[in-house]
């Protein structure tokens, strides 16, 4: 059977695909991310169990042009004025978390007798944290918008600033490394760079928002241009010899200051997902069992360090800063593990001959354990960080006030506290004021904190499923606490936030009433049966006010729905 597979390239590759596919299949059901499963097809795939990923130029082929699609979506969503927004914090923590692994990463590598070059290798490939990973992960937890979230992604975009300028020093390396006359070859490739970031930057001025608009016209058009783009950069990147990676790169940044750059990545993301596969079988089939068997102390040993010690450093950092154990915790779980861009950092150091294949081998192991722990390290990050709390307290300095902007309410001033200042809560919030009600807003979301500031309403900063958090607001003389906060799934993950914050609010001592937003009737009764006094819906709610405007007011409509509550609190 396997004979009559690798005779046809398509037979071989099909039976990729629907490997993939049942694997993928398995680690879904194990909440594990896709690299994780892609890896464990190449290892099945090759020489060490079924011996079907044998088309090793194909094979190749597709994986490099998935590095380079990979590499353009980075550059497209290389978001510069997010990392400008947080500031310090994201620039402190992400500098910080990379030097601080590279240093001992590279003493625990030497301690465990890898040679000098290999063990900076592995140091500085441990300090590269997946973005796609962490937002698809903060993403599922309804967190992208939280402040934890927004500084992991800060950091996570410095992360990816050092990758690309450690890209491309080591393709000035390897040109030299492979060249009688290394400094003449590494200024070249330095003076080839300067030219394409100015032809990049000319292009950006002049040509592409123009070309894209014309483009758009045909969505099917504008992606293979992306695409065809993308290659072509990538391939003058290779030539001029510094790299596809970097050549893709800056495919991706050329078009990240045009309105279409969310349509390109959002068409894009199925399409890297499908080539990535054939990178990680290509890495997986080159993998033999008996090296990485040899390896798995030291992969071990890694692993740990990047578990504990990664969060660790972010967690000191931020709080150095001011801000909360708990926001600290929950962004230093974001850097527990390794990325895909470990891996390519590491097979540019095997094709330039710098590092053997068990170096690649090493950091591939560390990278499925980091991968497959922190992924359910981040999915019940609530329930861990109750866990260690007490252990934190080191963490956190007393009265920094990094959260903070130094306005805090006195006791007693209001008579309501809306959580959650989107839409729905700020409409809430403003609809209360004019009732003639004194109105505290609290939201973790620095747009939405400068928001409902503009328009009049006191906002405390701060995250309402934080007990300590709830703890020293001005509870005295509250009447009503509304909840407004965004609705997630629940479920063994992570703990509905309104229930989270309800709990809080009882530890406080709060002894007025509590309104709450739900968009489901299942929903309703849980939060009901938690005690809450009022259960808003909106939409059943405004359904319900729109019937009665229509109907007019001797109509039947006039009667509020049976179980939907008016969203008038007493």
């Amino acid at each position: 059977m396997t004979e009559a597979i690798t005779d046809y390239i398509f037979y071989e590759i099909a039976a990729l695909l629907v490997l993939a596919a049942g694997v993928g299949f398995v680690g879904l059901m194990l909440r594990q991310p896709l690299i994780v499963s892609f890896i464990a097809v190449g290892i099945l795939a090759g020489p060490s169990a079924l011996n079907i990923a044998r088309s090793d130029e194909y094979i190749d082929l597709l994986a490099e042009l998935g590095i380079a699609v990979l590499l353009f979506l980075v550059g497209l969503k290389l978001d510069l004025n997010l990392v400008r927004t947080l500031g310090p914090v994201a620039l402190m923590t992400g500098l910080g978390q990379v030097a601080f692994t590279t240093i001992f990463g590279l003493l625990i590598g030497l301690a465990l007798g890898l040679d000098p070059v290999t063990a900076i290798y592995v140091a500085i490939a441990l300090t590269f944290s997946s973005t796609i990973i962490i937002v698809k992960l903060l993403s599922d937890k309804r967190e992208i918008d939280s402040l934890h979230g927004r500084i992991a992604l800060g950091f996570l975009i410095v992360q990816d600033i050092v990758v690309v300028l450690a890209m491309i020093m080591l393709s000035a390396i390897g040109v030299g490394a492979q060249s009688d006359s290394a400094l003449a070859d590494i200024a070249s490739v330095f003076g080839y760079g300067a030219l394409m970031l100015v032809a990049i930057g000319l292009f950006i001025r002049y040509l592409a928002n123009p070309l894209m608009e014309r483009l758009s016209r045909s969505p099917e058009l504008m992606i293979s241009f992306a695409i065809g783009w993308a290659a072509l950069l990538a391939a003058l990147g290779h030539y001029f010899g510094f790299g596809k990676e970097l050549g893709g790169l800056l495919a991706g940044v050329s078009l990240a200051s045009t309105p279409f750059r969310e349509a390109i990545a959002a068409r894009l993301a199925a399409l890297r997902d499908f080539l990535l596969l054939f990178f990680f079988i290509a890495l997986g089939a080159s993998l033999d069992l008996g090296v990485l068997g040899d390896n798995i102390g030291a992969a071990l040993v890694f692993s740990v360090f990047v578990l504990v010690g990664n969060p660790l450093i972010v967690l000191a950092i931020m709080g150095a800063m001011g801000y909360r154990r708990r926001t600290g915790f929950l962004a230093g779980l974001t850097v527990a593990q390794i990325s895909e861009f470990s891996l390519i950092f590491m097979a540019m150091g095997v094709s330039i001959g710098h590092v053997a294949g068990d170096a690649m081998g090493l950091v591939t192991l560390v990278g499925l354990i980091t991968i497959a722990a922190s992924t359910y390290m981040i999915t019940w990050s609530h329930q861990l960080y109750g866990m260690v709390e007490p252990l934190l307290a080191p963490f956190e300095r007393t009265g920094a006030g990094g959260e903070e902007d130094g306005w805090r309410p006195r006791a007693g001033s209001a008579d309501a506290i809306v959580f959650g200042l989107g839409r729905y809560g700020l409409a809430i919030a403003e609809e209360l004021g004019e009732a003639g009600l004194t109105v505290l807003g609290v939201d973790f979301d620095p747009d939405a904190v400068r928001q409902a500031r503009a328009r009049g309403i006191p906002v405390m900063f701060g995250d309402a499923t934080d007990p300590e958090f709830v703890a020293h607001l001005p509870l005295d003389g509250v009447r009503w606490a509304v909840s407004a906060v965004p609705e997630h799934d629940t479920g063994i993950t992570h703990d509905d936030p309104r229930r989270s914050l309800m709990r809080a609010l009882a530890d406080a001592g709060y002894a007025g009433r509590i309104a709450v937003a739900v968009h489901s009737e299942a929903g309703r009764q849980r939060l009901e049966k938690a005690g809450a006094d009022l259960v808003l819906m909106p939409y059943r709610d405004a359904a319900a006010r729109a019937a009665r405007l229509v109907a007019g007011p001797d109509q039947s409509a006039d009667a509020a729905a049976p179980g939907v509550a008016t969203g008038e609190p007493a």
